[in-house]
């Protein structure tokens, strides 16, 4: 008699699987239909061909009066200005902006609220108003002294011809991109899980050290994507600089449209050019961004 209660089990019973469902066997798969989104994709597509047409065909367009003046010799300097008001623009501004944001996250009140007023102060001018401003920096200021403070001066130079078109612009649009940058690299900093940096110095790597190998590699991860994106608002900011008369690219273009008449086409020889410099660096953030990302889940 066997120890246990089950009831026995019939050997000839437990050979034989179980019998398939024939219910699911008869079920038809049916992909899953979207009839709507093909329904906008054509909208869409149909749009767009329509704008392409109208690219192409149009005589309003004039393309080859746009081909003429693309590769002149005028336009191609005008490129080249507003690209070194771009490089120099940017070179400065996140120079002061990486003292400012640091000064921001100092443990001195006295340089946190200078920061902090020098942030809210250019954030809140009108960029064009700050251009025209040091462009007429001589009216305030006949000359710039460097000497004692509040005392006798050593060195004295005339703001009229030390502060030119070319430098105002350069100042303005550096010491404006200088607020924006200081707040990019605050957040980026901030970003950076302080309990990194507790480690470091529980380690006794040097305040500089860690800073330079643990914050900053870091950190660039934030901050690169929002820095990118302020270096091409800089670079078609550029065209405001017109107001002084510099020679960058709209400027020029609104010169040669004054005196042919041809507005569209200049005016598509000035959009081409801001499309691929700004495509071009994009392209320089993406692999910028991938050399940082290494080691990072994305």
């Amino acid at each position: 008699m066997p120890l246990t209660s089950d009831p026995p089990i019939d050997k000839e019973t437990a050979r034989t699987p179980p019998p398939d469902d024939a219910g699911f066997a008869e079920l038809t798969v049916v992909p899953l239909r979207h009839p709507w989104r093909w329904v906008a994709v054509a909208a869409t597509a149909v749009l767009v061909a329509q704008f392409l047409n109208g690219l192409i065909t149009n005589p309003g367009w004039e393309w080859d009066v746009f081909a003429s003046f693309f590769t002149t010799e005028t336009i191609l300097k005008a490129v080249w200005v507003t690209l070194q008001l771009t490089f120099y623009g940017t070179v400065l501004g996140f120079a002061l902006g990486i003292v400012l944001a640091f000064m921001r996250l100092s443990a001195s009140p006295f340089l946190r609220a200078v920061a902090y007023a020098y942030i809210w102060a250019f954030r809140s001018i009108p960029l064009i108003v700050q251009l025209l401003f040091w462009f007429n920096l001589a009216y305030l200021y006949k000359e710039l002294q460097f000497g004692i403070p509040f005392g006798p001066g050593f060195l004295s130079f005339d703001t009229m011809n030390l502060v030119g078109a070319m430098s105002a612009a350069v100042l303005g649009l550096a010491l404006h991109q200088a607020a924006y940058a200081a707040e990019i690299v605050r957040g980026g900093v901030l970003a950076v899980d302080s309990g990194q940096l507790e480690a470091a110095a529980a380690l006794g790597i040097p305040r500089l050290r860690q800073l330079r190998r643990i914050v900053l590699p870091q950190a660039m991860r934030s901050i690169l994507p929002n820095a990118a994106n302020e270096i091409i608002s800089l670079f078609k900011g550029t065209s405001i600089v017109s107001v002084m008369a510099i020679g960058e690219l709209f400027y020029q273009v609104q010169v040669v449209y004054g005196r042919n008449g041809r507005v569209v086409p200049l005016l598509m020889v000035a959009t081409v050019w801001y499309i691929l410099l700004t495509t071009v660096l994009t392209v320089l953030q993406y692999y910028v961004e991938r050399h940082y990302a290494k080691g990072a889940v994305r």
